[in-house]
């Protein structure tokens, strides 16, 4: 492997095949864009919004930041949570409303009267502004907990915590959320 006086060394330099690897990005995405994607959705309300996070959580991905396969779900999940918060962190108000609450009026729909379905699309707009103005770790177990619907021990094995410190987040967010609604409503924005 000595190279000759003035001509260049060669060193073996071990990587994975391109091929190896565009097939593993493959079979994580196969595995996880439906659960990546409607986590997203879930926060954003928009599957256009929703569908924008899940790609560039996958794009991540193609720069060589792949997770352990052993982890790759939960990495994954997070990054999507992560993804919609931030995508809120930057918009002032959501630009549409949740497909989830337009069934739930259809649903109750009926004889429901105009003024509770704008309450309702303006109580879900606010409470997305204001999960927005949370810590991204605050924000990210309130999602997980009343949109997500874990609980609170899944919550604290997913996030590398204890369920005391899910529990006392949990409370402090319900109470900053609160009063950040409450300010909303009255107008002091």
């Amino acid at each position: 492997m000595n190279g000759q006086k003035g001509q260049p060394v060669a060193i073996a330099i071990p990587t994975m095949p391109a091929v190896e690897t565009r097939q593993r990005l493959s079979d994580l995405f196969a595995m996880h864009h439906r659960r990546v994607l409607m986590a997203a959705y879930r926060i954003t309300g928009s599957m256009a919004d929703a569908e924008d996070v899940a790609q560039s959580v996958f794009l991540r991905l193609t720069a060589g930041n792949e997770p352990a396969m052993a982890n790759a779900g939960s990495y994954l999940y997070r990054a999507a949570i992560n993804g919609a918060l931030d995508l809120l962190r930057r918009r002032a108000t959501a630009a549409s409303e949740p497909l989830d609450l337009a069934s739930a009026v259809a649903s109750h729909g009926r004889g429901s009267r105009p003024e509770a379905e704008a309450a309702a699309g303006q109580l879900v707009r606010s409470l997305r502004t204001a999960l927005g103005e949370l810590s991204p770790r605050a924000a990210e177990m309130f999602t997980l907990r009343y949109v997500e619907e874990l609980d609170n021990r899944d919550i604290a094995a997913l996030m590398h915590t204890s369920q005391a410190v899910v529990a006392v987040t949990l409370h402090q967010v319900r109470s900053k959320l609160k009063k950040r609604l409450s300010e909303m409503q009255r107008g002091n924005r």
